[in-house]
């Protein structure tokens, strides 16, 4: 069995002046390999709001095109986890993890009304370390491919489009 090592995940991107903050667990290897978040070309996550806004599929796009529509929807993107211990891509082998200060972020960007968290994982981590009763806090179905059993295209779809409307 591999060792874990401890791995950092990525900084915050997206609206300077941003309205919704989506949240996911921790940055996949591809992910963290890429500097992108949801660089795994088999997430939905970039597919999802290229439907939601009616702009070209993006999933296949270039980063710098995702930042944009991030930029001119209000979305700031980050994680619940700043560092762990993880071997793969999987959230359930998350060990030894260190949040993120997300009051803080918060307390900076007082334009954040709403956050997403993408994944179970991702609320279960959230709603242990943090109670921020200043945001609505809403749980979505994962993007994630893993999640395929329980996250059909459909009912994404139906599961985060009302949350994404300013």
């Amino acid at each position: 069995m591999k060792a874990s090592a401890r791995l950092s995940g990525l900084a915050p991107v997206g609206s300077p002046q941003p309205r919704l903050l989506i949240l996911g667990t921790f940055p996949s290897p591809m992910s963290r390999q890429r500097q992108e978040y949801y660089g795994n070309p088999a997430n939905r996550f970039w597919r999802l709001l290229s439907a939601v806004y009616g702009v070209d599929d993006l999933s296949g796009g270039e980063y710098v095109d995702k930042k944009k529509l991030l930029a001119a929807q209000g979305i700031v993107l980050w994680d619940v986890v700043e560092s762990c211990e993880i071997v793969g891509a999987s959230d359930n082998k998350i060990k030894n993890q260190v949040y993120n200060d997300i009051p803080a972020f918060l307390s900076q960007r007082p334009t954040i009304r709403r956050i997403i968290l993408n994944g179970s994982t991702a609320r279960r981590l959230f709603e242990k370390e943090f109670a921020l009763p200043v945001v609505e806090v809403i749980g979505c179905l994962s993007t994630s491919p893993a999640n395929q059993k329980y996250g059909a295209w459909p009912l994404l779809l139906a599961d985060w489009s009302p949350h994404l409307s300013p």
